[in-house]
């Protein structure tokens, strides 16, 4: 491990311990915000995604490249279905957007677009947790990362406190487009870690944690009035 992970203090990175019941490794998505083929977003997702799999993670990247603009082709489009069916997979998630007009980009705010809140009786975010980090062109910013805070919280998604803000990423990343050893890069495995730690201590605490009086009043409705229904 320690050829793929060079810039790390192996005696510092342990892998996370798993208290919960489940018996699989936590299942992590990763989404980056464009398309460029020198994309720091999407490099700063491999990134995470060794320091995730290093952790004990199963880390699953999903390409942007080929998805419809929302509403512009059928929910049956492979890219949609590819992006939905990892999505209800994932147990947590990393969202990484470059800041473009200093907001997130337009390639990323698409992928989140085609994720309904609900699919059928599933909600497929909900109670899943979540990272989120930005690459900048120029000074550090947080525009995008505080954009993605609020997408998150209205996917009905944990959203730990930490996160990865990195300036001028195009000095952070050498020419095999692996992350310089730098402050930057160690905030990236702070957060990796923390991903790590709650999402193993929520995962399987999601359906009590999710679990709400207006829901369950509207569905005691329901169901009093199918009885009602039959009655007459």
């Amino acid at each position: 491990m320690s050829e793929h992970l060079p810039n790390l203090d192996q005696t510092l990175l342990e892998g996370v311990q798993n208290p919960t019941q489940a018996s699989h490794k936590p299942r992590i998505l990763l989404l980056y915000g464009s398309t460029r083929e020198r994309s720091f977003s999407r490099l700063l997702v491999e990134e995470a995604a060794r320091l995730l799999e290093h952790l004990g993670a199963e880390p699953r990247i999903f390409n942007p490249s080929g998805l419809p603009l929302p509403d512009d082709a059928p929910v049956e489009h492979p890219k949609v279905r590819e992006l939905r069916e990892l999505v209800l997979w994932s147990e947590g998630q990393v969202w990484c957007s470059p800041e473009r007009h200093g907001a997130m980009s337009a390639v990323f705010k698409a992928q989140i677009d085609w994720i309904p809140l609900e699919l059928g009786a599933v909600r497929p975010t909900q109670g899943k947790t979540l990272a989120v980090m930005q690459v900048c062109g120029g000074s550090q910013s947080f525009n995008a990362v505080n954009q993605l805070r609020v997408l998150g919280r209205w996917m009905r998604m944990f959203t730990i406190p930490n996160q990865s803000s990195v300036p001028k990423a195009y000095m952070e990343f050498d020419e095999a487009g692996r992350m310089k050893p730098s402050p930057f890069y160690d905030r990236v495995v702070d957060v990796m870690e923390e991903l790590m730690k709650f999402t193993v201590l929520l995962r399987d605490q999601q359906e009590f944690l999710v679990d709400r009086y207006s829901e369950r009043k509207e569905s005691a409705e329901q169901l009093m009035a199918r009885v009602n229904q039959r009655a007459i």
